[in-house]
């Protein structure tokens, strides 16, 4: 019995040491909150009503109503349909006691006159842009941002032409219907959102002059990288400004760090979030504007992933005038593909998706689901700044200084051909070395040489070695994605 004691003892201690790991669902959890039965909840857009309601809109062009989502499972989730017959909404904005719909071909606003919890005046706001029924003609919409104005990010035709007025471009709508052509350059966005800040950011999906998917910063009268839409210029006024030069049709394609000294207007990506790495589908956008009630990431924005049903997590700086920072994995685990996101003052963060057409890791061909931080602190990576001969890693919890270590880090860096075909692979791969050059006393914070840093790279950071004061484990999550677009004086 003793020697069978002895042979099974490291069984045991790895099986225990496996259930002491940190995960996802100690720090964040997912509830889901079940549709009416018979509904296909496949929502594209999600707003909070001033009465604690939810609202979702969702692809088959219906809007719900959700009372309690907050409180379920604790309290009975009441849906209510809102409105139906909409044309595929992918946004929604509430403001002065009306509910502003983004659908394909319009802005509508709706309103509840008798009281009796259905939509029963329906106005046009703005139908400023075309339609031409192609399946891939989607148009995403914004919250209000501080001028009143909802920002709208309209796909190309079938993912690779502008054959319908505006397709390629963001245009900025009133809440009165005034349409401002804002930047041109898209190409398949999956949403279009805010920092904390209140600069506006859109993401893009991997495809012709694409390399790979990314967090894009609409600054007005950018270019933004696909030429398809710049037709349009004709239609514009002063604050598209010029039309762009066409990037380069060449086989071999191009740079988008070399193109940037050839186009002026051409803003490249503030974060891309590598292709398949980390998801194939990059949707919603939404800051932490929560003040620390959804966990330690206040201020940074999160991005949904439809393809594989995660969020990411970003944390944005600007440098030299650009805007560039780092992607971490955030939580996955979701029932289907996440598309709109929208997070609560109380902490309460919503999505919801579909698998429709492309697929989701998630299995299920829709999702309404609920994200609340649990109270405990997950160690990660905070903030990861961009330094002159390196990296600052800033952490949630401190750091124990004998695993901070050159040992301790590795990292890879990459960047894609810009160019008319289809994607990219990972080209001119840099392997740096990476060298821990300080850390601070109280462990919450250290500084990498990274030996060479590549402007226009990504820089992809492991920490496998790293351990923290906080019970000895590692980062729940090693790797962090960073896009160096400008190395700071």
């Amino acid at each position: 019995m003793k020697s069978i004691a002895l042979l099974l003892l490291p069984a045991l201690l790895t099986v225990a040491l496996h259930a002491e790991a940190p995960a996802e669902p100690d720090y964040y959890t997912i509830t889901s909150i079940p549709a009416p039965a018979g509904e296909v909840i496949e929502g594209g857009g999600i707003e909070l009503l001033p009465d604690g309601r939810v609202a979702v809109c969702t692809r088959r062009g219906q809007v719900w109503m959700i009372e309690n989502a907050s409180g379920y499972p604790n309290e009975t989730a009441k849906w209510t349909l809102f409105a139906e017959s909409l044309h595929e909404p992918l946004g929604l904005a509430w403001r002065d006691g009306w509910l502003y719909v983004v659908q394909r071909p319009e802005v509508t606003r709706l309103r509840d006159e008798d009281g009796d919890g259905r939509a029963d005046l329906f106005e046009t706001v703005s139908d400023g842009w075309g339609i031409n029924g192609d399946y891939h003609e989607y148009t995403f919409g914004s919250q209000f941002d501080r001028e009143g104005n909802l920002w709208c990010a309209l796909c190309l035709t079938g993912s690779f032409t502008a054959q319908s007025l505006y397709r390629g471009w963001v245009l900025r709508v009133s809440h009165d219907g005034n349409v401002l052509p804002t930047a041109s350059g898209v190409r398949s966005p999956g949403g279009v959102g805010f920092n904390a800040v209140g600069d506006v950011f859109y993401t893009d999906n991997q495809g012709p002059w694409n390399g790979s998917s990314s967090l894009k910063w609409i600054k007005p009268g950018s270019f933004q990288g696909n030429p398809n839409g710049n037709i349009f210029y004709a239609f514009t006024g002063r604050e598209a400004g010029e039309r762009p030069v066409d990037p380069p049709y060449t086989e071999e394609g191009s740079r988008l760090v070399t193109e940037q000294a050839n186009i002026p207007k051409l803003v490249p990506p503030a974060v891309i979030l590598p292709h398949a790495r980390v998801g194939n589908s990059p949707t919603g956008i939404v800051p932490d504007m929560s003040n620390g009630k959804f966990g330690p990431f206040a201020g940074q924005v999160f991005v949904g992933e439809q393809t594989h049903s995660k969020i990411h997590r970003v944390f944005l700086e600007k440098v030299n005038g650009s805007y560039q920072g780092a992607m971490f994995p955030f939580l996955e685990g979701f029932k289907s593909g996440n598309i709109a996101l929208r997070l609560s003052d109380d902490g309460a963060l919503f999505t919801s998706g579909s698998n429709r057409g492309w697929g989701a890791r998630g299995g299920m061909p829709y999702n309404f689901e609920r994200v609340n931080w649990t109270g405990k602190v997950p160690f990660e990576i905070h903030e990861m700044r961009a330094l002159s001969d390196g990296f600052e890693l800033t952490f949630t919890q401190p750091v124990e200084k004998a695993t901070a270590v050159d040992a301790s880090f590795r990292m890879e860096a990459y960047t894609y051909i810009y160019q008319k075909a289809y994607g990219s692979p990972e080209v001119d791969q840099v392997t740096p070395k990476v060298s821990v050059v300080s850390v601070s006393d109280d462990g919450l914070s250290l500084k990498l040489k990274i030996d060479p840093l590549t402007r226009g790279h990504v820089h992809e950071l492991e920490s496998v070695g790293l351990k923290t004061t906080e019970g000895g484990h590692g980062l729940l999550h090693p790797r962090a994605y960073y896009t160096l677009n400008e190395i700071p004086e």
